[in-house]
């Protein structure tokens, strides 16, 4: 039997793709994957993406797992068209609300003889011939139901009277009318039970599409322990809603060409599912917060302010008058938000660590602590401060003792950040002014 479904002759318009979760935990950067390849197919072909929660696992299901996959998928931006809280005309969304719909799909199998009991358990009888899935990423699978030894009936109903995933999941995607299965590669070869319990239905099968696992940069399994494996944390740590989109999608699809900076708009418009990899995607943290990197590189100073200022404030530093100055001075130097306190600290406050390292090279320098001290007296004498006035003053203080300005360059930036680099030092001129440099230099030259 080679079942290739109908969807390959539908009008796009008629698409539906599906994600479902278990909420069991919080949401897995393999989920919001999964979510979004499913998000960008519908999108990409006018169709509709509904949320279905598999929560029949009473045991491990929690309140707190459910809320962080819609958290988690709005924060994304990845807007569901059915589903719990939006409704829906092929609801209920919620598999646990679901049993007396099961009942009467169970009951079609029970009348057609393709189940027994067995235990107190009901098993859903094979037919005894290969059956060939053509896969929209993988290609052709077969599997060889001929010998039972290897390919037993399965279990469809336990003996406490609930289902099983492989049933519940056929008759939800029958139900809801799904057209496309986009699922991850782990669930390859449930497909052809999936398609022996279809064709007992008499329902006609979705396509498939078995996207590769994620995998750590080692190449070992991602385990929820990884860094970066819940979608959860991104936020607090500073991250884009955008910038993490972008990455994930880059994890198994191809955009085939050099460009890797995409807005979920150009990724609804580029995706296909014809540049999915059939390797498993390699998580690289240092490569998501590049990605990251570029997409603040696009804010608008206003809005990299607004959205760094939580954290600002979470790192009890003052918001002072020239907070959009403070911000478009480092706004290209950090990769996350959540750098961004560590990068302006010595511009909101005058108590501040001085990197020791930084010291220890400034006092290699035996002119520094003079030349520090002229400067600091040079500055004060500066009638209308500016960063080239500074600068001038920075010249003449060197040429009188003999040395070169460049030489100055380091130590001054030392005195006045405390580290041995960041914004230019133009920028740290201005925004201290002229009062807060000369009281920095001063007394950073005297614990040279």
């Amino acid at each position: 039997m080679d079942v290739r479904g109908f969807a390959a002759y539908i009008s796009p318009m008629t698409i539906r793709t599906r994600f479902a979760p278990s909420p069991t935990g919080y949401l897995h950067v393999g989920g919001a994957r999964t979510a979004l390849f499913n998000y960008l197919f519908a999108r990409k072909h006018g169709g509709t993406f509904v949320l279905r929660v598999e929560d029949t696992d009473e045991a491990r299901n929690t309140d707190e797992a459910r809320q962080a996959i819609f958290d988690g998928l709005n924060w994304l931006g990845l807007s569901w068209d059915e589903g719990p809280q939006n409704g829906g005309d092929f609801g209920p969304y919620y598999q646990s609300e679901r049993k007396a719909i099961y009942d009467t799909w169970f009951e079609k199998l029970r009348v057609a003889d393709r189940v027994y009991e067995d235990g107190g358990a009901w098993r859903f009888r094979f037919e005894r011939k290969p059956i060939t899935m053509h896969d929209l990423v993988c290609g052709d699978v077969t599997i060889d139901y001929r010998d039972e030894s290897n390919t037993p009936d399965m279990v469809v109903k336990r003996s406490d009277g609930s289902y099983v995933f492989h049933f519940v999941n056929v008759v939800d995607d029958l139900e809801m009318q799904i057209t496309h299965v986009i699922r991850g590669e782990d669930h390859l070869m449930n497909t052809p039970k999936h398609l022996q319990l279809i064709e007992a239905f008499g329902g006609e099968a979705p396509q498939y599409a078995h996207i590769p696992l994620i995998l750590n940069a080692d190449g070992s399994k991602m385990s929820k322990r990884d860094a970066g494996a819940a979608v959860g944390d991104y936020p607090r740590q500073g991250f884009l809603a955008s910038a993490v989109v972008n990455f994930i999608a880059l994890l198994g699809w191809n955009p085939k060409t050099e460009e890797e900076i995409f807005s979920l708009e150009e990724l609804v418009n580029r995706f296909s599912l014809e540049n999915v990899n059939r390797a498993p995607g390699r998580f690289d943290l240092e490569k998501c917060k590049w990605v990251n990197q570029q997409h603040l590189l696009g804010l608008s100073v206003e809005d990299f302010a607004s959205a760094a200022k939580p954290f600002i404030e979470a790192a009890d530093l003052p918001i002072p008058e020239n907070y959009h100055a403070i911000i478009a001075a480092v706004k290209e130097k950090v990769r996350l938000f959540s750098d961004v306190p560590a990068a302006v600290d010595f511009l909101l406050k005058d108590d501040f660590a001085c990197d020791e390292e930084v010291i220890t090279k400034v006092r290699g320098n035996v002119a520094s602590k003079n030349l520090l001290g002229n400067l600091a007296s040079a500055f004060a004498e500066v009638p209308d401060w500016s960063a080239d006035s500074a600068k001038a003053a920075l010249n003449e203080t060197a040429q009188s003792a003999g040395a070169k300005p460049g030489q100055l360059m380091f130590p001054l930036r030392a005195a006045l950040s405390g580290r041995g680099h960041g914004p230019d030092l133009g920028d740290l001129l201005n925004l201290l002014g002229k009062e807060r440099c000369v009281e920095r230099v001063r007394n950073f030259s005297q614990i040279l």
